[in-house]
C-alpha cells in the first residue's frame, strides 16, 4: 500500500510531496491500523485561508484534501509519520 502526502500553499506557494510504501516500513501493521481509523468519507471542510497549507492525502482509492487547521488527530499522525519515513528534499 502506498501513502502519498502533498502539501501546497503557504506564503511561497511551494508544493512538497512525501511518499511511503507501507509494506516496506518496519511496522506495517501499525500503519494499517492507523489508516483504517481515518474517516475517509467524513473529512472536515474548512474554507481555504490565505498563506495556509493544504494537504492532499492519497492512499489506495482514497483521496482527501484538508486545510491546515483541519489536520489534527489521526490525520496529523499519518502526515507526520509519512514525513518522518520519507523526508522531502529541500525546497529550491
Amino acid at each position: 500500500m502506498r501513502v502519498i502526502v502533498t502539501r501546497s500553499g503557504g506564503i511561497a506557494g511551494i508544493q512538497l510531496s512525501w511518499e511511503v510504501l507501507v509494506d516496506d516500513q518496519p511496522d506495517p501493521a501499525d500503519w494499517l491500523a492507523l489508516i483504517s481509523t481515518l474517516p475517509w468519507s467524513d473529512t472536515p471542510r474548512s474554507a481555504p485561508q490565505p498563506d495556509r497549507f493544504i494537504y492532499r492525502i492519497r492512499c489506495n482509492a482514497h483521496t482527501v484534501e484538508l486545510a491546515e487547521p483541519d489536520l489534527d488527530g489521526p490525520w496529523r499522525e499519518l502526515v507526520e509519520r509519512v514525513q518522518r519515513a520519507h523526508p522531502s528534499p529541500p525546497a529550491k
